[in-house]
């Protein structure tokens, strides 16, 4: 009898630390979908928006993130200067800033 019980808990352990592999497995592969799927891609993009940010130009127009559109008129270290109308300027963070789109589908049909 004592030894049919040792032999029903090793299997027991047995089970259960099969139990834990697949548990840690699942989680890595979790975390693997996750990282290819949602965290490479945003920090892909992060790197080609920032990349953008730094080929603006004096003369590009731009839209802010609250969606005022206007042209650099100058570029400063952290900020850009835009003109919004005439003889109006502002003073916004190069973070909040991306280029118009309608801008550059013109450019490249001309090309």
């Amino acid at each position: 009898m004592t030894l049919n019980l040792i032999l029903l808990q090793a299997a027991e352990g047995a089970a259960q630390q099969g139990s834990q592999w697949s548990f840690w497995i699942m989680m890595i592969l979790i975390f693997v979908v996750f990282y290819f799927f949602m965290i490479r891609p945003q920090t892909k993009k992060q790197k080609e928006l920032q990349k953008q940010r730094e080929s603006m130009k004096k003369g590009d127009k731009v839209v802010t993130a609250g969606g005022i559109y206007g042209e650099i008129k100058e570029v400063q270290e952290n900020a850009f200067i835009i003109t919004i109308a005439k003889d109006v300027t502002i003073k916004v963070s190069k973070e909040s800033v991306f280029a118009d789109a309608s801008d550059a589908a013109t450019s490249a049909e001309q090309k």
